[in-house]
């Protein structure tokens, strides 16, 4: 008797792995679905040391940015789903579709495109027309040949669904129940402190970071703010901190595995997402470090854009502010009384405790399952 072959899922992503959890997520959704999973991402200088229940690849590449980075990627790519077994295959984002594409085609192998962003809008492209142009087309040739795909939110969902006339679903950056939770002890990182408010996320342009770092001069010296991550505007930022003397109130950690960030959450007062209204991508985003505030029932402090707003709004888990009120004096007014206000603060974190009981990986994985097992099944035409 013949032994059944061990199905294979090749999922990839340009990033380093580390500290995707959105990429995880699924990964491990794949594995209880009894697949063989590969994740494969890139290797950078500095990248931290990856332990996951599957397997995972990372290119050391010689081009670190722009095209010739994306160029060589995808030729590595490319060849390396060409020499490997795959009877599933996952394009993150725009970035990896097109080696994912052409190797579907040539393996007849179903491919799930999930779209973490709207990613032509983003604010490091829509000023830049030639290069959003060209990402633009490799969009308008693939995107439509798809059998559905996946995105982050409903408003992002809706876009694309029109523009391709493509059935695409929501799957949430939510994360999963943590149960047993224990704080790390953040007082090696700060002296003393009475409140701690908490960035976590790409340190890019557009994030708002800039202003609640600006805004900590109008704040009470026991008022601390911890930053996680790592991204394009790092350096600036670590200098505005310089340049205005707030290094013993600022503190930067990089970028911390997925499994340990939870417990640096758990310490925060407040959890901040202050995205600009830059394009469409930020306009119509949702991002996961909202989820991940909630899960640690730590109250938000968000731009009022569409898909945040009705989030937090909806659970009543934070507040939400326009333009001017993200401006650093106004800023820093809004926080201490949000701090000072303990009846609302205690409201919001039982409201963090109720939501994180629907907004978690647990229940949202369940529409994942049901499309991956529908597109390996052909319900939808291939």
């Amino acid at each position: 008797m013949k032994s059944q072959k061990v199905k294979k899922a090749i999922v990839s992503v340009t990033n380093d792995l580390v500290s995707d959890n959105r990429v995880h997520r699924t990964c491990s959704v794949l594995t209880e679905m009894g697949y063989e999973v590969i994740l494969v991402g890139r290797r950078l200088t500095g990248s931290l040391p990856i332990q996951r229940a599957y397997k995972t690849h990372r290119f050391k590449l010689l081009f670190k940015r722009k095209f010739t980075f994306y160029a060589e990627y995808n030729v590595r790519l490319f060849f390396f789903l060409l020499f490997h077994r795959a009877d599933l295959l996952v394009a993150n984002d725009l970035d990896t579709l097109v080696a994912n594409f052409y190797i579907s085609k040539i393996k007849k192998c179903p491919l799930l495109y999930d779209s973490h962003e709207y990613f032509t809008e983003v604010p490091e492209l829509i000023h830049r027309k030639k290069i959003q142009r060209f990402w633009s087309k490799i969009e308008n040739k693939i995107f439509p040949k798809l059998p559905f795909a996946i995105t982050v939110s409903d408003s992002i969902a809706n876009e694309y669904s029109k523009k391709y006339n493509v059935p695409v679903y929501t799957i949430r950056n939510v994360p999963t129940i943590k149960e047993n939770k224990k704080k790390k002890d953040v007082s090696l990182i700060f002296h003393s402190f009475t409140n701690l408010l908490m960035y976590q996320g790409a340190l890019n342009i557009g994030r708002g970071i800039e202003n609640l770092i600006e805004s900590m001069l109008y704040l009470d010296s026991d008022t601390v703010l911890l930053i996680v991550g790592k991204g394009d505007v790092e350096k600036e930022l670590h200098e505005k901190v310089n340049e205005l003397k707030l290094n013993e109130r600022v503190k930067f950690l990089g970028k911390i595995p997925i499994e340990e960030l939870c417990e640096y959450t758990l310490n925060a007062d407040l959890g901040f997402s202050l995205e600009d209204d830059r394009g469409l991508n930020y306009r119509f985003a949702l991002p996961n470090k909202i989820f991940d505030y909630i899960q640690a029932s730590v109250p938000v402090v968000c731009s009022d854009l569409p898909e945040m707003k009705k989030l937090v709004q909806h659970y009543n888990v934070g507040i939400c502010l326009n333009e001017t009120q993200r401006q650093p004096n106004v800023l820093a007014q809004i926080i201490k009384d949000a701090l000072s206000n303990t009846v609302k603060l205690n409201e919001w974190k039982e409201n963090c405790r109720k939501a994180s009981k629907e907004l978690n990986w647990e229940k949202e994985k369940e529409t994942l399952r049901a499309l991956l097992q529908k597109l390996v099944d052909g319900t939808f035409i291939f």
